[in-house]
């Protein structure tokens, strides 16, 4: 991965983006209800029991991370396209090294046919900015991160992060603001994951021989549990059914497969443009040292 440098963000421009921001949540479309139900009637858990807590309405999810072990959870459905969106509070203070990954995949482990779309939180030394990778996976291979810094503290509070997911394209949302557009060509193509159905992963782990300036910060366990915080699961999605799915094809019955859902709007890409000017410290469309010869769909313009 070649080596980026990280632009400093101007108060001035944070408080046009804010505005903006502002201006695009009042005009745009009403989003996708909330799930109902409890974290057990939706998801499984996969980690020791005292590494998840919940808060007493049982609303708020904790995962944690020691020395032993790290903890993670799945939806018990699979999907084929819709809208997924959780809120999410990230490990505070020194957290170098650790990974708070949120996912979607085909299969419970990494196979090496897995479809994945990637959102993962890589932790820093106190006092640096967390950066967010995105990945896109298809039949086992991925190589397709790019890293973006944030406009705030995600440590702070509770952010909102998102995935549309149609035939056209996979959009990767931050507070409902685009950070990535992955698009899909009319073409057959190996790089556009559109067949399989995904469950939706989240997991808190150790990841020091990578995740801080490529593995030199090791996680510093003296300041464990490291604790990351869940809520409000949203999907609006095509559930997959076994053996005669509903949604073996494409369909405009729901917004997020409709005209709208399949391009970006005039606001989106005012943000969108943003983004990419100010918060991309990371492109693997862009590293010719990696890729002599660029990806086949580094050439499909995420404005159409």
């Amino acid at each position: 991965m070649s080596k980026m440098e990280m632009n400093r963000v101007s108060p001035i421009r944070i408080l046009v983006f804010i505005a903006a921001l502002l201006a695009a949540s009042s005009s745009s479309s009403s989003s996708a209800d909330d799930s109902e139900g409890t974290f057990a009637d939706m998801f499984e858990m996969s980690c020791p029991d005292d590494h998840f807590k919940t808060s007493e309405d049982g609303q708020i999810w904790h995962l944690s991370l020691d020395k032993d072990a790290g903890c993670g959870f799945q939806t018990k459905e699979r999907y084929r396209f819709g809208w997924f969106s959780m809120k999410l509070k990230l490990v505070g203070g020194d957290s170098a090294g650790v990974v708070t990954a949120y996912y979607m995949c085909t299969e419970n482990g990494a196979g090496p046919e897995r479809d994945e779309l990637d959102f993962e939180f890589l932790g820093n030394r106190s006092g640096q900015p967390y950066l967010i990778q995105t990945n896109v996976y298809k039949n086992g291979t991925g190589n397709r991160e790019m890293r973006h810094m944030l406009w705030f503290d995600p440590t702070k509070d509770f952010h909102t992060y998102s995935i549309l997911w149609n035939s056209h394209r996979i959009v990767f949302y931050v507070d409902r603001v685009p950070i990535r557009v992955y698009m899909n060509s009319d073409k057959p193509n190996n790089f556009f994951p559109n067949e399989k159905p995904m469950y939706l992963f989240s997991s808190i782990w150790n990841a020091d021989d990578w995740a801080t300036r490529g593995g030199l910060e090791k996680t510093n366990w003296t300041k464990a549990p490291f604790v990351s915080s869940y809520k409000d699961f949203s999907v609006d999605a095509c559930e997959w059914e076994d053996p005669y799915p509903k949604c073996v094809s494409t369909t405009t019955e729901n917004w997020w497969d409709q005209y709208e859902a399949w391009h970006q709007s005039e606001s989106q890409k005012m943000d969108y443009a943003w983004v990419q000017r100010n918060l991309v410290i990371y492109d693997y469309c862009k590293d010719t040292e990696r890729f002599p010869t660029l990806p086949w769909e580094c050439s499909l313009s995420p404005w159409d």
